[in-house]
């Protein structure tokens, strides 16, 4: 068995992250998670499901501290948190560095520099985390080679979450035709440049640049105004006025984050099982929920609302950067299908549109259930999200419990059974 802990810090916060590792398979057992612990984002004590997840993972020394709050858990090779051998707590990178065409195959080590193309995460919120977007491609590269101490990678970084159970978030553009009318209001119409008489994707940057770079008593007079306004003003935004006290308790009064989200974003609600897709440079800030996160190799952010102004990145690079690929909560949404590999039935993928990874979910519900996966070609993370049961590959036999993390190595079947209920998400090439 093998924990340690670390520190990380990001900007003014630190942020105490527990580190650890699992029982995955195919001739090595590897696992990974880490599960920082923050006062600022995660939910308390045993309200967080990143925190009992990781209480009950084999080889980590870790309690539930009632006063403390707990919001990630990682599991993967990324250099900020490895993944290690549980017999020898030897890091993943080094291991699949050893055993290349076994555990990675031939794509991820041709493609993708014979590393995890993906880094998957269980989020436990009670709190916006930042208002952001990830660079793409080309500007991660730029960002990187001028501050690689801020932007550890070269990579972008889409994502997906999955809900584990009732989950809200900004994410994505409205549709221009509903924003355009908010900002008519009297307060708001400073934002809007000069002889706008057509809204486009244009104007909706500006607006954004405009309201990121508001001092903080001029953000804090427009919410004053805002929240003196009567919501039928609103027309079907009315959730704005009741949304507005919320997150000025968590971030204050002068946070333009709140103006961005609530005005101009799209807020979403979605339930477990629901999942949404973040491209590259896609806006977003999630609010609330526990979910299953996985997105590509990549640790890359750019933060303007819903932190300190000392975390704060460039406003003109944010606005610079957007794009507006999402305008409406289709955009975001991601449907679940059938998996054609799943022999029962009882897993669905989640398939975003890029090449990196996509998430499978199995859901064994009653005693006797079963499901056998065929081999892919290329390798998987999985974790045990509730229930237990036992999983089956290359004549083996092994428990699984929630909390409990395996690497599924290319050209592995594995068969999943209980005798009670069990849930599993996976990552996957």
């Amino acid at each position: 068995m093998y924990g340690f802990y670390s520190t990380k810090e990001q900007g003014t916060r630190r942020t105490k992250d527990a580190n650890t590792n699992h029982t995955p398979w195919r001739r090595h057992q590897y696992s990974s998670l880490a599960a920082p612990a923050t006062t600022i984002l995660g939910k308390k004590g045993k309200q967080s499901l990143a925190a009992q997840l990781c209480a009950q993972t084999p080889g980590l020394d870790f309690k539930i501290e009632d006063d403390k709050n707990y919001s990630e858990m990682w599991f993967g090779d990324y250099p900020d948190f490895p993944a290690r051998q549980l017999e020898t707590g030897e890091e993943l990178k080094d291991v699949l560095a050893k055993n290349k065409e076994q555990l990675l195959g031939k794509k991820v080590v041709d493609k993708f520099d014979a590393q995890l193309p993906f880094l998957p995460k269980i989020l436990s919120i009670t709190k916006a985390l930042p208002l952001q977007i990830h660079p793409n491609k080309e500007l991660s590269e730029k960002l990187h080679a001028k501050d690689p101490e801020s932007f550890t990678d070269p990579n972008h970084k889409p994502e997906i979450a999955v809900a584990l159970g009732k989950f809200e978030v900004f994410a994505g553009f409205k549709p221009l035709a509903q924003i355009e009318p908010l900002f008519r209001l009297k307060p708001l119409q400073q934002f809007v440049p000069d002889g706008t008489t057509q809204w486009t994707d244009k104007t909706l940057r500006e607006v954004t640049r405009s309201l990121l770079k508001s001092s903080l008593d001029t953000v804090k007079q427009v919410q004053k105004q805002l929240a003196a306004i009567d919501k039928s003003q609103f027309g079907d935004a009315g959730y704005v006025v009741d949304m507005l006290p919320r997150l000025q308790d968590q971030y204050g009064p002068e946070d333009a984050g709140s103006l961005v989200a609530l005005l101009c974003m799209n807020f979403l609600t979605f339930e477990a099982g629901d999942a949404i897709y973040i491209p590259a440079d896609g806006i977003h800030a999630y609010l609330s929920g526990d979910i299953v996160e996985c997105m590509a190799r990549s640790n890359n952010v750019l933060n303007t609302g819903f932190c300190p102004p000392a975390d704060r990145n460039s406003a003109d690079l944010f606005a610079d950067t957007l794009t507006f690929k999402a305008h409406s909560r289709d955009d975001v949404y991601l449907p679940s299908s059938k998996y054609e590999k799943s022999q029962t039935g009882k897993t669905v993928i989640y398939a975003p549109p890029m090449s990196e990874f996509n998430m499978l979910k199995t859901d064994l519900a009653k005693a006797g259930d079963a499901d056998e996966l065929a081999p892919v070609d290329g390798p998987g993370v999985m974790i045990v999200t509730g229930g237990e049961g036992t999983l089956k590959a290359e004549g083996r036999e092994f428990p699984l419990k929630s909390g409990y993390i395996f690497y599924v190595a290319p050209g592995a079947a594995v068969r999943f059974e209980t005798q009670s209920s069990l849930q599993v998400h996976m990552a996957v090439i």
